[in-house]
């Protein structure tokens, strides 16, 4: 699927370092993420790929090592100002982990969880109604519909990914970032969680992390290429895995490296 001309860039990076006890994992990284197409990071294990994703909601401040610099907006807002609410951007910029996690309550429960802190539901209508919307975007309603007071833990490894998302969804976030999202899952799990990829597109920007050349082949319409904390390429998906500009590129796209 080509890519869409971006009205406008709703996540900008600009000269982005992080180190880790002074030590160097990603060394200048600009970047411009939008809502029209999905945008994947591709690169080798150890590449900076999750580190850098982590910078765009702070994930990075739970490391008491870690040290960012360089500049990231939202909607042209400094994400790293001292004016910058953490809870607020998180719920903005939601996360979807390598492994399902999905908390030790009900289905409901799972999507509710958010939402009731936020203060998003006047009453129980309206949480029953946010919980199904976002179940139902997340492609799991019609499995658990009959069964929302069953624990979240008991579903099935693909399930459980789908209600992470549908528990990201359900704070109504801008960003959707997705940390390798299908690597523990069998392959119809994985064809899923992609197809859902798919119909979320527009709706939010999403970026997803992945170490499959294939899916980001299939998911994304921008590809960004890391490389040893670098940022060495980044264009549409097709010129990236047909065309790339950058020799690394190349060589990492024909298995010389990986």
């Amino acid at each position: 699927m080509t890519d869409r001309v971006p009205s406008s860039p709703k996540m900008s990076a600009r000269g982005v370092n992080v180190s880790y006890g002074g030590t160097p994992a990603i060394q200048d990284v600009s970047i411009d993420i939008d809502m029209e197409n999905v945008t994947a990071f591709i690169g080798p294990s150890g590449c900076g790929k999750s580190t850098f994703l982590r910078t765009l909601n702070r994930m990075n401040d739970t490391i008491p090592s870690a040290k960012v610099t360089g500049d990231i907006t939202l909607d042209g807002e400094d994400i790293y100002s001292a004016a910058m609410d953490v809870v607020q951007l998180r719920a903005r910029v939601g996360m979807v982990f390598q492994k399902p996690n999905p908390f030790p309550k009900s289905i409901f429960e799972n999507v509710a969880y958010g939402p009731r802190i936020h203060g998003l539901a006047a009453s129980r209508p309206d949480m029953e109604a946010i919980v199904e919307r976002s179940l139902k975007r997340a492609g799991l309603w019609d499995e658990v519909k009959d069964r929302l007071s069953d624990s979240g833990t008991a579903l099935s490894g693909g399930q459980q990914q789908r209600l992470c998302i549908a528990r990201a969804i359900a704070v109504d976030p801008e960003v959707i970032l997705m940390d390798e999202p299908c690597s523990a899952l069998d392959p119809i799990a994985t064809a899923k969680i992609e197809e859902l990829i798919h119909e979320l597109r527009g709706r939010y920007a999403i970026v997803v992390v992945t170490h499959n050349m294939q899916q980001a082949a299939r998911v994304s319409q921008r590809t960004a290429f890391f490389h040893l904390g670098q940022l060495v390429e980044y264009g549409a998906t097709d010129d990236i895995f047909t065309n790339p500009r950058q020799e690394r590129t190349k060589d990492y796209i024909t298995g010389r490296y990986g």
